[in-house]
Order: structure tokens, then C-alpha cells, then sequence
């Protein structure tokens, strides 16, 4: 069983000034120090980038767009571009798990309500295995409720999601490191 690291809207447009996310220099180096070890063991690392409307911090063409510079991305990942929270619709990103053998997932990024819990959840109704790191996904506060809390109840939500491929593991990215290593 192939495993594949998602790292989902880890872009410049996803964290302006204005739009703290949680812990996210704590996020970034737990994203990175988990795609060396799934490289390491001969997994594959998917960047997955949202491609937004013209005039959106995500289009393509605005500066939004690439990836965060502190994320590590090698020549040899690849790269699945998405226009609606769920990377799963409408995108390539099934057939190239499938191409690739991979049958669990590891799911990380931005942000923790809306496009990664999407990716999850379609994961795991297509019957993937799924860890979700609960300290390599990250948001912002609302107005209703603060980044922690949010990612506190998605990761409840997941480790409890009633799917073929579920519930989702949900633990630690040291504790996913260790079984890397160990495996």
C-alpha cells in the first residue's frame, strides 16, 4: 500500500497579514519534516493548489497563488489543481492516486473548515485510508469561533466519520513520523 502526503492551499493567498492562521510556522514545519519522510519511504507528496476567479488572491495569474516559500516542495512531487474546496471534484487528483497505487492518504494544509475537511471527508467515502495530522492543518478565527476550537472539532470530527474508508486516524504528526519510521 502506497501512501501519499496531500498538502492542500498551502498558498501565498491563503495567508495574508490580515488573516492570521494558527500555528502556522508550527504547521509549515510539520508539513515539511512529514513530506521528507514520505519521500523517505518512497511515497509520493501532492501539492495541491486552488486556481480562483480572475480578481481572487488564488487566480492563477495573482501573486496569491504559488505555494508558501517555507513550503518544502521537491522537483518530484506533483501537483493537482482545484477550483472548489473538495480536491477530489472535478480535479485529477483520483486518477493519480490510482496511476500511483495509493491507498492511504495523509492530509494536510488550509484550511482545516473548508478544504481540508471537504478532502477528507470525500477520501474517506471513496474508501482511502486517512491520517489526518492534527497539528499539520491550520485556519483562522471567525467571528463565531477561534482557529484552535475549529480544528479541535474538525479533528473530532474526523477520528468519528461514519465512511467506508473511515473514520479517519487522527494523531499527532510525531506519532505519524514515528510510524513512518518504523514501517
Amino acid at each position: 500500500m502506497r501512501t501519499a502526503l496531500l498538502i492542500i492551499d498551502m498558498q501565498q493567498g491563503s495567508f495574508p497579514p490580515y488573516a492570521v492562521r494558527f500555528d502556522q510556522q508550527g504547521v509549515v514545519g510539520r508539513i515539511n519534516t512529514l513530506s521528507d519522510a514520505v519521500r523517505g519511504k518512497g511515497g509520493i507528496v501532492i501539492a495541491i493548489q486552488h486556481d480562483g476567479p480572475a480578481g481572487d488572491p488564488h487566480h492563477p495569474d495573482a501573486p496569491g497563488w504559488p505555494m508558501l516559500p517555507e513550503v518544502s516542495i521537491a522537483p518530484t512531487d506533483l501537483n493537482v489543481r482545484k477550483a472548489a474546496c473538495d480536491a477530489f471534484l472535478e480535479t485529477e487528483l483520483e486518477k493519480t492516486l490510482a496511476e500511483r497505487d495509493v491507498e492511504n492518504l495523509i492530509v494536510t494544509g488550509c484550511a482545516s473548515d473548508y478544504c481540508v475537511d471537504a478532502t477528507v471527508k470525500t477520501a474517506l467515502g471513496k474508501g482511502f485510508r486517512v491520517t489526518v495530522p492534527s497539528d499539520a492543518h491550520t485556519t483562522a478565527d471567525k467571528a463565531y469561533m477561534t482557529a484552535e476550537s475549529i480544528i479541535t472539532h474538525h479533528n473530532a470530527v474526523w477520528a468519528d466519520f461514519i465512511a467506508p474508508g473511515g473514520p479517519a486516524k487522527v494523531t499527532s504528526a510525531a506519532a505519524i513520523l514515528s510510524d513512518l519510521r518504523s514501517g
